[in-house]
């Protein structure tokens, strides 16, 4: 199959916004778009209960959906190859489907019900880390752009993989990279103020690791301009606060410590929920 870059569709205002992220996205990469409404079984949809033309009703409605979005992205992008398929079934084992042989999965943060009505939810942690391709998730006014990237990064294969992704991304988009890294002090009790070398050796390390993660980066990618932060505090704050002046963020599925400690878990979750932009989870190559 011809490269592709696959975005779920609902017909919801998260939905288009979505199509039109995709559609930008395939041309950057200089592949196809390939739009995917599932239709998924009516729990009513019983031949002897079923009203007369329901089933077709369905059908129009949700060929209606896809048409309306193939002509969305092919307005908005002229010479895009777009394809625009129609499938029954479950959303999550669709979307499964549909990754295996994709560029990107991109998908709105809201919908009205299927894959995009759950998305931070069953959805979100079915794809998000579980499948071979990226996944971006649009959220945010997508008007208005900084011509920057987002990444954070510790020293985990999971980071290495989003680092890869977002330098790739600054490149195609001719965008800065702003990277961030942190830690978070231990917990200390009364007398804190003894520990204070422990948490000047703490910091002198944080940096140390940031700056050796990012070198062998800076030589790869010498035309990517990199704004870094290595800062102590929690790694969802500091990365959804750089949001706000960013068109995106990429996380990693895992990582060590705090940053991508789990699959959509405390950081790439906090971070999908609470990012003024489109977000990225990036899984390692070859993780089974």
């Amino acid at each position: 199959m011809t490269a592709h870059v696959v975005v779920g569709v609902d017909g919801s205002p998260s939905s288009q916004a979505a199509v039109e992220w995709a559609a930008d996205d395939a041309v950057r990469r200089g592949c196809a778009l390939r739009i995917v409404y599932v239709c998924e079984p009516w729990v009513y949809d019983i031949p002897l209960q079923t009203p007369p033309g329901f089933r077709d009703s369905v059908t129009e409605y949700c060929q209606g959906v896809l048409a309306t979005a193939a002509r969305l992205a092919r307005e908005r992008t002229p010479g895009t190859e777009v394809n625009a398929v129609l499938e029954t079934g479950r959303p999550v084992e669709i979307l499964r489907r549909e990754a295996q042989d994709a560029e990107q999965v991109v998908l709105g943060s809201r919908g009205r019900g299927g894959f995009t009505g759950l998305l931070l939810g069953s959805v979100s942690l079915a794809l998000a880390g579980h499948v071979a391709a990226p996944v971006v998730v649009v959220r945010g006014d997508q008007e208005r752009t900084y011509g920057e990237v987002v990444v954070g990064f510790d020293t985990s294969p999971h980071s290495a993989a989003a680092l890869e992704y977002a330098f790739e991304e600054a490149t195609r988009r001719g965008a800065r990279l702003h990277a961030i890294h942190t830690w978070q002090m231990p917990v200390v009790g009364q007398g804190a103020t003894h520990y204070t070398p422990l948490f000047e050796e703490i910091s002198a390390t944080g940096r140390r690791i940031a700056a050796d993660t990012l070198t062998p980066w800076r030589e790869k990618y010498p035309k990517v301009e990199i704004e870094e932060t290595m800062v102590c505090g929690h790694p969802v704050a500091v990365v959804c606060e750089a949001s706000e002046a960013a068109d995106l963020v990429v996380v990693g599925s895992r990582g060590q410590g705090r940053l991508g400690s789990a699959v959509l878990g405390s950081v790439s979750h906090g971070v999908l929920h609470h990012a003024r932009c489109p977000v990225a989870v990036v899984r390692a190559r070859g993780e089974a």
